[in-house]
């Protein structure tokens, strides 16, 4: 049976009677991470992966035991991976359908020892059908809300999805193969920034009525250069958040020490730097929002 759990006083189970014992739990805006963690069903092959100690730290401040995690752009399962070592119940949408199933794969592979209901759903993150098949599984999780909201979307074109064929071995059928750039949801094939704003701001709009009240969203996002301009995507998607009724509790800064596009290329990037004018990223934002509404 799955872990069922309503939403208590507390948002997490820490004892702050025994705070000092808790070293690992960040509470710093700088997030210093020397390397991913690829333990376990935890695979760094899809582009766009977020590292999992982000939303292992979300989870641990900002849920209980047998609560519910819901993550809107669910990738490969890192949530819901995250969720099984944790003993939360986990939801997750996938837009792309082998991407789905090899997620449900992995996950169905990580030990389950606190025996929490997780959930991959196929579907684009901006329909109230989708909201729907949502609200289906957070009953089968015992609760009508979610407990935390992690969103984690592509960065406009940053990464152009529809450029990675990806590992098409594990398409269910033909009808799989289908690229990115053909598939409505898909927010890195938006045509142009404001269309991805307005494309960002439907899935805020889909899923807040699906969290609690005075829980958290999470929102992983970072910035791009167009036209050698710095177009502040995490903050132009942190005032569309604001419309839906949230407060601003924090934004940390994740250090990110080499990506997949620029290893073993430092001192090109450096050249390129001094040469254009420009500053290279090397972090993104981890907003937290509190839902007031």
């Amino acid at each position: 049976m799955p872990v069922k759990k309503q939403l208590s006083q507390g948002l997490n189970d820490l004892d702050l009677k025994r705070w000092k014992e808790y070293g690992d739990i960040i509470t710093d805006s700088l997030w210093l991470f020397p390397e991913r963690d690829d333990s376990g069903r935890h695979c760094p092959e899809y582009w766009g992966n977020f590292i999992p100690q982000i939303v292992n730290q979300a989870i641990r401040r900002f849920t209980k035991k047998g609560d519910t995690v819901l993550d809107g752009f669910l990738g490969l399962g890192t949530t819901l991976i995250e969720c099984l070592r944790l003993g939360r119940n986990g939801i997750g949408v996938e837009l792309v359908p082998w991407v789905a199933n090899r997620a449900n794969w992995f996950v169905g592979l990580e030990p389950n020892d606190d025996r929490v209901t997780t959930w991959v759903i196929e579907g684009d993150s901006r329909l109230a059908e989708t909201a729907g098949k949502v609200q289906a599984a957070l009953r089968e999780c015992g609760t009508e809300q979610a407990h935390l909201l992690v969103l984690h979307p592509p960065y406009h074109d940053i990464i152009r999805f529809s450029d990675m064929a990806g590992d098409l071995s594990g398409a269910a059928s033909e009808g799989d193969f289908i690229r990115f750039s053909d598939m409505a949801g898909d927010l890195s094939g938006a045509a142009s920034e404001g269309d991805f704003y307005q494309m960002f701001e439907q899935v805020v709009d889909n899923y807040t009525p699906l969290l609690a009240s005075g829980r958290y969203l999470v929102l992983v996002i970072g910035d791009k250069y167009a036209g050698g301009e710095w177009l502040p995507i995490g903050f132009r998607c942190m005032e569309r958040v604001y419309k839906y009724g949230y407060t601003l509790k924090s934004i940390c800064i994740k250090d990110i020490q080499e990506n997949r596009g620029k290893r073993g290329k430092r001192h090109l990037w450096r050249y390129r730097a001094l040469k254009g004018g420009y500053y290279i990223f090397k972090h993104e934002y981890i907003m937290f929002f509190q839902k007031t509404e």
